[in-house]
């Protein structure tokens, strides 16, 4: 990423195993299916967050995020749960921001389509995919799925996909205002753009946490208290010092991380607050 515009594609092969290119800024890839034409079909990067939040019209609309309809994305996780089907692989993928299923369709001609060995727990994949909707649950329907070998590609996803983000929601780097009237974050809400950088970001953390139950925000309030953790609070440091049960530590947990406002660090039972 050279410069704030005129993307085309990544060092990370994240234009997809068909090279379908990436995003391009200001361009679009018209065509139809059924009669229906795309003003954009190209690949989005993006991240959990923006996938669980993303704008659907009505059932059956086309998905948009920071205002702009999406089709094909990609975005990189761990595995977290894996739920082999007949028909389908089921991943639960976890990228710090949020968790989605994402479901892989067995193809029946290929051998080694539906072996679920070939996926491990805390292994960090790519996903390239749609993103779809069933009974008011969103999941991405899978194309490929491919194990990250680079540890670089997941922070150079993450760049990537705050690219666009900002591209569509600032415009290109230099300008002032928002392109497409939106300016949520893509991780946690807050965080600051241009010379919006006052801390914002910590007062709307601090707006979601006084949505959150006393027993969420009386972890919160003792992590972010808490300095020093670099690697985190485990369960058992948090349980004895505030006096909260093992069930409820975990029950504040889950709220919190379903909030985007903490992330898992060292294993399942350690989390640290996820900064503006």
């Amino acid at each position: 990423m050279s410069a704030y515009a005129g993307y085309s594609k990544t060092s990370y092969g994240a234009q997809g195993g068909d090279d379908s290119g990436g995003f391009f800024a200001g361009g679009s890839q018209p065509g139809s299916q059924g009669g229906k034409s795309y003003q954009d079909e190209s690949l989005r990067p993006v991240t959990v967050k923006q996938i669980l939040e993303a704008d659907e019209a009505f059932s059956g609309a086309d998905f948009k995020i920071d205002n702009t309809a999406i089709t094909q994305i990609t975005f990189v996780g761990q595995v977290r749960n894996i739920n082999p089907q007949p028909t389908n692989v089921t991943l639960k993928i976890d990228d710090g921001t949020g968790q989605i299923e994402v479901k892989k369709w067995i193809d029946a001609d290929k051998a080694d389509d539906g072996n679920a060995d070939q996926y491990e727990l805390d292994s960090y994949v790519r996903v390239w995919g749609r993103l779809k909707s069933f009974s008011n649950k969103r999941h991405v329907g899978a194309h490929v799925i491919r194990p990250v070998t680079d540890f670089n590609e997941v922070n150079y996803h993450l760049l990537e996909a705050t690219y666009v983000h900002l591209y569509l929601t600032r415009g290109p780097l230099g300008q002032d205002g928002a392109a497409n009237g939106g300016g949520e974050s893509m991780f946690v809400d807050g965080g600051a753009y241009g010379g919006n950088a006052n801390g914002g970001g910590s007062g709307q953390m601090l707006s979601k946490v006084s949505g959150c139950g006393p027993l969420a925000k009386r972890m919160f309030n003792f992590m972010n208290g808490t300095p020093g953790m670099n690697e985190g609070v485990h369960l058992n440091v948090i349980s004895s010092s505030t006096g909260m049960s093992v069930r409820d530590v975990l029950a504040a947990a889950d709220e919190l991380l379903g909030q985007g406002l903490i992330y898992t660090t060292v294993d399942d039972e350690t989390w640290a607050i996820l900064e503006c």
